[in-house]
């Protein structure tokens, strides 16, 4: 960078705001996916307005300098991962919760307010934040907004983009839209704020999103059960599904209820080929997960417990809270994010097992069985060149399969850098080039996270 580069952009922004420490950069230069690689940028921006974010863009976009904005840092496909040359623009200082209205149920916040802090003030309020991926405490609402992020009750209450009335953002060349609308309905020309939602930052720039709140819904009653076979597990889920009102389903197979055990001691039945965990919050709940139970029980599952005692339940879902760090204790980790359609989530289990002893490594899986969207987390030696190279090939198989399956190569976590090679594979070429036109109209000098997410 040079002096008058820099000294430009120390001036535009307040006292502190630009920082070129190299061991901040470093800091700042990757989110979760640690096996993506990551550039080195030539400074991190810490926005803390509206008025920073958009003096930032215009000055990158002037001189066409890459810019990768980043929150909390806790995506998983290297979407915020530093680009050489680049300014990383950070709005996880922007943390106001700018207002809550319990009548008209919205919150408005801006980008930096994390997802769990978002919660926690509409339950003060009697209401209820749906949206809530694994890493809510930790995790932003602009970056849940960024990738779309999913999480447990996506089943009853949809991902996050169904929660979304209005945003407020940054295009490159520093202008300030507003798109959506606090109206229940709105079909005012062409919905960009679905195309802002989940485009990871290569649209513009989120700094203020309006979200719908819900009531607090009716505590849940709670179901575990063990199956011996993956094949009776998935026809268990696949007829509750089909004939109950559930809000939550989730599933863990051997591997993970193994590497879970091993680090908590929970007393699970690490013998089982899967867990299957069921919650209700319908207003016949406790009548919906006993029949639940006599489902399970039909296809063979095997020491079923269930419970209408909140904290109960809360115990009986710790373990799959813990399947990924369990999992991540067992050596370096590649988490893939795949969704098929329910009535093939049996046979996507069986083929990620399979795939494990393909590659002869370690894959355990669990995931959202409610809907299809299932993590495969593959364990491998990250000293050893070669175990790394069969994680990668085990990583692509996964998704090869996942569309052989009619499913998607991400169902939550976003494409980010680390799956952009198998984006075209599976949209086709033509979508792929419009996709490419609606950057460019959004974005025409390409400065805005270039090389991700689409």
């Amino acid at each position: 960078m040079s002096a008058s580069w820099l000294n430009e952009l120390v001036q535009l922004l307040p006292s502190g705001a630009v920082v070129t420490d190299a061991d901040v950069l470093e800091g700042y230069a990757r989110d979760h996916a640690r096996l993506v690689p990551a550039g080195v940028a030539l400074a991190l921006v810490r926005a803390r307005s509206v008025e920073q974010v958009i003096e930032t863009v215009r000055f990158a976009n002037e001189r066409r300098i890459p810019v990768v904005t980043r929150g909390a840092g806790t995506g998983l496909s290297g979407g915020a991962n530093a680009l050489d040359g680049c300014i990383q623009l950070s709005v996880a200082d922007m943390r106001r919760m700018l207002s809550v209205d319990p009548v008209g149920r919205t919150a408005t916040v801006e980008p930096g307010v994390l997802n769990g802090e978002l919660a926690a003030e509409a339950m003060t309020h009697g209401l209820f934040y749906a949206p809530d991926p694994a890493s809510r405490e930790i995790s932003s609402i602009g970056g849940n907004i960024a990738t779309n992020a999913g999480g447990a009750c996506c089943l009853k209450y949809g991902v996050t983009g169904d929660h979304v009335l209005a945003l407020k953002v940054v295009l490159a060349d520093g202008t300030l839209i507003r798109v959506g609308s606090l109206a229940q309905k709105n079909v005012a020309g062409l919905d960009l704020k679905r195309l802002l939602i989940g485009s990871e930052g290569a649209l513009g720039v989120i700094v203020e999103a309006t979200l719908r709140l819900l009531p607090k819904p009716r505590p849940a009653s709670t179901l575990v059960a063990y199956f011996k076979s993956l094949q009776s597990a998935g026809a268990a889920i696949e007829e509750m599904q089909r004939a109950l009102d559930l809000s939550l389903v989730e599933i863990m197979d051997r591997t993970t209820l193994s590497a879970v055990e091993r680090h908590a001691h929970l007393e699970l039945d690490t013998t089982a080929a899967a867990m299957v965990l069921v919650q209700s919050d319908a207003s016949d709940a406790e009548a919906q997960v006993e029949r639940c139970q006599v489902i399970c029980e039909k296809h063979a599952a095997y020491d079923a417990m269930r419970t209408s005692d909140a904290e109960e339940g809360r115990l009986l879902l710790r373990a799959r809270s813990m399947a990924y760090p369990a999992l991540e204790r067992l050596g370096a980790t590649l988490l893939d994010d795949v969704a098929v359609p329910r009535s093939h989530l049996a046979e996507m289990l069986v083929r990620c097992e399979a795939i494990g002893n393909q590659h002869e490594l370690t894959i355990g899986t669990f995931g959202h069985a409610g809907d299809g969207n299932l993590h495969p987390t593959i364990v491998f030696d990250a000293q050893d060149p070669q175990s790394e190279a069969r994680a990668f090939a085990a990583f692509n198989h996964i998704l090869r399969d996942a569309l052989t399956l009619g499913g998607t190569i991400t169902g939550e976590h976003g494409i980010g850098a680390l799956k952009l090679a198998q984006l075209e594979p599976m949209i086709g070429s033509a979508e792929r080039e419009l996709m490419t036109r609606i950057k460019h109209a959004f974005d025409p000098r390409g400065i805005l996270n270039p090389g991700r997410g689409l």
